[in-house]
């Protein structure tokens, strides 16, 4: 089974990433771009079946791995 894992810093956190993509958006001459947060999007090919425990698979692999609870939130997708 693919799944599909959305990471993002959490609402709050300083984001220079960002923060740099969207100063060279503006002077790439896209105007009117307030706000850019990054993230990172990981695939993730499962060799289970059933799609609950695919999902219970994927959470565990990013509260021990993909993600970090404090600054990043995530969400699971089915591919």
């Amino acid at each position: 089974m693919k799944l599909r894992v959305f990471v993002t810093l959490k609402s709050g956190v300083l984001d220079p990433q960002g923060e740099a993509v969207r100063h060279a958006l503006g002077a790439l001459g896209f105007d009117g771009v307030n706000g850019v947060r990054q993230g990172k999007m990981i695939e993730l090919d499962l060799a289970e079946t059933d799609a609950d425990k695919a999902r219970a698979q994927a959470q565990a692999m990013c509260d021990k791995l993909l993600a970090n609870p404090v600054i990043e939130s995530y969400h699971i997708e089915q591919a």
